[in-house]
């Protein structure tokens, strides 16, 4: 999940916020595979720009890590800009129609299929463009 750089003992005030966030799932998923009366529990998760930094292969592995907690039936709210988590969502929804006092509407919401013929600037970006 991109954190093969951090060192044993490195003090969390110097890690990211996202780096904060993936080694708090990283921890999640080893606890749950280690005792499955945790995995049990159904929990909602909340992440807020998880992608920050990563290599887009590290981004794969967190598409691929959300999907495992969603297949163990927890959920899972995450605040993204990244193309590739924004493609490999069940449900969508879009702010907008601007940045910060221009924007704080829902100006989409719906399924990935559904985002692809929608007019606004983040199905233009994730959908239409050529990146």
């Amino acid at each position: 999940m991109g954190l093969s750089y951090i060192k044993l003992g490195q003090s969390s005030s110097t890690l990211s916020g996202g780096e904060s966030q993936r080694i708090k799932l990283a921890w999640f998923l080893s606890k749950n595979a280690e005792d499955p009366a945790n995995a049990r529990k159904k929990i909602l998760f909340l992440f807020d720009e998880p992608t920050t930094g990563l290599h887009f292969y590290d981004v794969e592995k967190l598409i691929k890590a959300f999907d495992s907690l969603l297949a163990a039936g927890h959920s899972i709210v995450v605040v993204e800009h990244n193309q590739d988590v924004i493609r490999a969502a069940d449900w969508i929804i879009d702010l907008g129609p601007d940045a910060g006092n221009a924007g704080g509407e829902v100006v989409f919401e719906g399924t990935p299929e559904q985002m692809k013929d929608a007019d606004t600037f983040t199905s233009q970006y994730v959908f239409h463009s050529h990146n």
